[in-house]
């Protein structure tokens, strides 16, 4: 059986990375298996030197397609063309993409004209909102996926409601959650911990990157005095995309509470949110690492494609109305948030049990 592993982005790889390590174990084992690691390119990322690769035990790409930068139509057309002559090169058996980056949609369609099947790791997840590039990539994507591995019961009802039949669903669990608990003895204290004398609990970890919150100079400005000025003091700690950084500047928004960082690795940012008293964020990703962590988490969007973290764990949606942190933030430090618990399945294992459906089904 040999796969072709689809990574387009650095969280791609965190996804990918639990996959090989089963891959190798299966090797080990004698069974039939191999892989061939495919980076598109589409995200240049400067955190992803040989460390990042080393830090998180995960190989190199066998080939970097290098299609970087541009228009969402763009990045989609350089990406087929790219992986289009690489799997004329290379066929493989199957297809394996993880998340909802443009990678993942257009390496499937690439894929499947070319007769080959594809198997999509996340697969049902949904925000049901199309003004997000990444729901279309999703929807895109499953709608010629051929075998689903799932986070939660949440997506497996979202693709049997679109017209999935159940023998191709296959609940597997959270491979980014894998890749945390790997490495959750690993993290490492970032200097800015030291340097501004955090204490455990006693900070709030923030970020910030879509669009719509940060694009939007007097929503921005708005967002950032509601939360600067709910937080009872603590230091807010943003370790900041450059992009954000630059708008940051313009709007001159500063306080003696708020401390931009540059960006940190997977290791110490990680360090960071395990200790910190809560995370407010507009991710998805993270949005599962809290939960996972215990960690209280306010995700300042209005829906949310990983509704368990807010079911089961420790996310709440407050929305994007800067109105609504003051509330939430008062909730927060009376001690009444609740702690959660783990969803079903986010255990470590997930990526073994998508190897051994691969091996023992597909």
């Amino acid at each position: 059986m040999r796969l072709t592993l689809i990574a387009g982005a650095r969280p791609n790889f965190m996804k990918i990375a639990p996959i090989i390590h089963s891959i190798q174990k299966s090797q080990k084992e004698g069974k039939n298996i191999s892989y061939r690691l495919i980076h598109t390119g589409q995200h240049y990322d400067k955190n992803m030197s040989d460390t990042f690769f080393e830090e998180l035990n995960i190989p190199k790409p066998d080939v970097n397609l290098g299609v970087g930068g541009g228009t969402q139509a763009e990045q989609t057309a350089g990406i087929m063309i790219a992986f289009e002559k690489e799997l004329l090169e290379n066929p493989t058996d199957l297809v394996v993409v993880v998340g909802d980056v443009t990678s993942t949609m257009a390496c499937s369609i690439v894929a499947k004209k070319l007769n080959t099947k594809v198997a999509h790791v996340e697969a049902g997840i949904r925000s049901w909102d199309l003004t997000m590039p990444e729901e279309i990539n999703r929807m895109v994507t499953d709608s010629l996926t051929d075998y689903f591995f799932t986070t939660s019961e949440i997506a497996n009802t979202n693709l049997r409601n679109a017209g999935v039949k159940s023998e191709r669903i296959f609940f597997v669990g959270n491979v980014m959650i894998d890749t945390l608990l790997a490495n959750i003895d690993n993290f490492r204290k970032p200097e800015v911990f030291d340097e501004l004398k955090l204490k455990e609990k006693q900070y709030l970890m923030l970020t910030l990157h879509r669009p719509a919150n940060v694009d939007e100079a007097e929503k921005l400005k708005a967002l950032m005095g509601e939360i600067v000025n709910n937080v009872q003091a603590l230091p807010i700690i943003f370790p900041i995309h450059p992009r954000t950084a630059k708008i940051f500047k313009e709007l001159g928004i500063e306080a003696d509470n708020l401390h931009i960082v540059p960006p940190m690795g997977y290791l110490e940012f990680n360090f960071m949110v395990r200790h910190a008293k809560a995370v407010v964020t507009d991710s998805g990703g993270i949005t599962e690492e809290t939960t996972v962590m215990h960690v209280p988490c306010l995700t300042l969007r209005d829906n949310t494609e990983r509704p368990e973290t807010c079911t089961i764990g420790t996310n709440e949606l407050v929305g994007t109305n800067p109105n609504a942190i003051k509330p939430a933030m008062e909730k927060l430090f009376s001690g009444n948030w609740k702690h959660g618990e783990i969803p079903e399945l986010w255990d470590g294992k997930s990526a073994d049990r998508i190897i051994k459906i691969i091996l023992e089904k597909l």
